[in-house]
């Protein structure tokens, strides 16, 4: 995660909103929905459509949480089908379940806290460019 000072575009008040307000939408959708993973995604893809013909900042900033979402939805998800799994079949608990739900909640908080961040930080105007997923969003969102 990096603040991208060759960003130079300064964003104006309701873009540095809509772009801080697309982060903020995956949290809400994390805790309004938290047992089904594809509420977040559904609920972020919803904000980027809806912000699609916006600004370069708030598409570049809607694209990249789509796509942090994006990922963090296969990871849960495999995640609450092996425990669907457990609960009503005959599978049991094992070490690689255990080790696979750890290394979710760490990605998870991880993100979870970036996104914070992130937010915080668009709101300010300031453009942040995660790890990987800044490197996506640049290719997928031309200015």
């Amino acid at each position: 995660m990096t603040n991208d000072s060759n960003f130079s575009y300064v964003p104006e008040e309701h873009e540095v909103e809509k772009a801080s307000n697309s982060y903020l939408m995956s949290l809400m959708a994390i805790i309004a929905g938290l047992p089904l993973p594809i509420i977040n995604l559904i609920a972020t893809l919803f904000f980027y459509v809806a912000n699609r013909k916006s600004t370069y900042f708030v598409r570049w900033h809607c694209t990249q949480a789509l796509l942090s979402q994006f990922s963090i939805f296969f990871m849960n998800s495999f995640g609450f089908w092996w425990s669907v799994s457990i609960i009503f079949t005959e599978e049991i608990i094992t070490s690689k379940y255990i080790a696979y739900m750890l290394t979710a909640l760490i990605f998870n908080l991880i993100e979870f806290g970036t996104t914070i961040y992130t937010a915080i930080q668009t709101r300010k105007g300031i453009h942040v460019s995660w790890w990987f997923y800044g490197s996506l969003t640049n290719l997928i969102c031309k200015a």
